[in-house]
């Protein structure tokens, strides 16, 4: 297996840290930036799924573009794109219509890194470590996405910084990330083989990947506006909630790498759609309950209390990635089938919010989530068709 060594691990690990200043900063704000600044209606909410998640869509034909840079040059790259998108949202979007443009700029830059991050990740660890790795790797990023959040939180409290700066900031944050990929060896995590992969064998990888897509959309775009326009919250409750987030992620992160590595991907997956089933219930009734009982504060406190929750389910998503890599039919499968998973479920998720804002709108926010819960159960069924690995290696632990 190919090693990326100390230095570049560091170098790798600072990189990843860098990078929780950006999520804690589009968590925290974009929602809201959206909304006092072009003041969305749910539809057009929804219509910014496509340019904000097509991206996502197009990550496996842009990284067969990208083939002869490697996985550590497309890695920079991704973060250059995602640091000028952030200035174009933050100086040169003053109308819907740009703001879009560069909006899907920014997300080609997130979404360009992610398959890229956990490929070489992968590749830092020894066998049997690699949940461990991805999460020391996520726990760091996630202790910086915390003390980000608490300052943002502090400051837009008592000193209402506004958009622009935040940002601006977020901007540098991904090109501080892109020079330190950069240092990295130039022959680090490069592919060879293969620009696209698309196999039989991954079919149960696939089909989660589709599964997630639709998941996913239901609580980036419905999620945050349920605490938005039903309950009325704004950045401070926000960056309250990265802040939380974040700190529970840096113990929850590193114990979802141990069960993956001592119990398997399937083990975690199940608890993973188990978990959402429950969340999904809780956003669809917690409203109507508690506030047929005069418990307004209380029905608050739980729908924040289920966004912690299924925030923190994200880091799951490490358990999707070494799946692949014990499935894979050849090392060089691994970083293009990440991306093709990223593709496919993006397929999904660019069109899941003109159908959810329509149920939105006729019926009501609550069978959104309803509908959520029959996906997370068909994600449980997947579950059981994936291949088992349990046991921890006896190998020894890596740095």
């Amino acid at each position: 297996m190919l090693g990326i060594g100390k230095r570049d691990f560091v170098l790798f690990l600072l990189a990843s840290a860098v990078i929780g200043i950006t999520q804690s900063i589009d968590t925290s704000f974009f929602n809201n930036f959206l909304n006092d600044n072009y003041q969305l209606t749910i539809s057009q909410r929804t219509f910014l799924e496509i340019p904000r998640e097509f991206p996502g869509f197009a990550v496996v034909f842009v990284t067969g573009l990208l083939f002869a840079f490697g996985d550590v040059r497309t890695a920079a790259v991704a973060n250059l794109l995602g640091g000028l998108g952030a200035l174009g949202l933050a100086f040169w979007s003053p109308e819907y219509l740009p703001m879009i443009g560069w909006l899907t700029l920014y997300s080609m830059g997130q979404h360009l890194f992610m398959p890229m991050s956990n490929s070489i990740g992968m590749n830092l660890a020894t066998d049997g470590q690699m949940g461990r790795r991805l999460g020391q790797i996520n726990s760091v990023n996630t202790a910086v996405f915390l003390a980000t959040s608490l300052a943002t939180a502090f400051l837009f409290r008592f000193m209402k910084i506004d958009y622009h700066l935040a940002l601006s900031i977020s901007a540098g944050a991904f090109f501080l990330s892109a020079i330190l990929i950069l240092l990295m060896k130039p022959h680090s995590g490069k592919r060879v083989g293969k620009r696209f992969v698309l196999r039989k064998e991954y079919k149960v990888f696939y089909g989660l990947s589709i599964l997630y897509g639709a998941r996913k959309q239901i609580f980036i775009t419905f999620g945050p506006w349920v605490l938005i326009k039903v309950f009325d919250q704004g950045v401070a409750t926000f960056a309250v909630l990265s802040f939380l987030i974040a700190g529970l992620g840096i113990v929850f992160k590193p114990f979802i790498g141990y069960l993956i590595d001592s119990v398997g991907e399937r083990f975690v997956l199940a608890g993973e759609a188990v978990s959402l089933i429950f969340i999904c219930l809780g956003y669809a009734f917690t409203q109507g309950i508690f506030e047929n009982l005069g418990m307004d504060k209380i029905a608050l406190y739980t729908i924040c209390g289920l966004f912690v929750l299924d925030q923190m389910l994200a880091s799951v998503s490490m358990a999707r990635a070494t799946y692949v890599k014990k499935i894979a039919l050849s090392p060089e499968d691994v970083s293009p089938t990440l991306s093709m998973g990223i593709s496919i479920d993006h397929i999904v998720s660019m069109f899941v919010p003109f159908l959810g804002g329509f149920i939105w709108t006729i019926f009501g926010y609550e069978y959104v989530f309803v509908i959520g819960a029959a996906i997370a159960a068909l994600n449980l069924f997947l579950t059981t068709k994936m291949q088992p690995f349990y046991k921890l290696p006896d190998n020894e632990s890596a740095i």
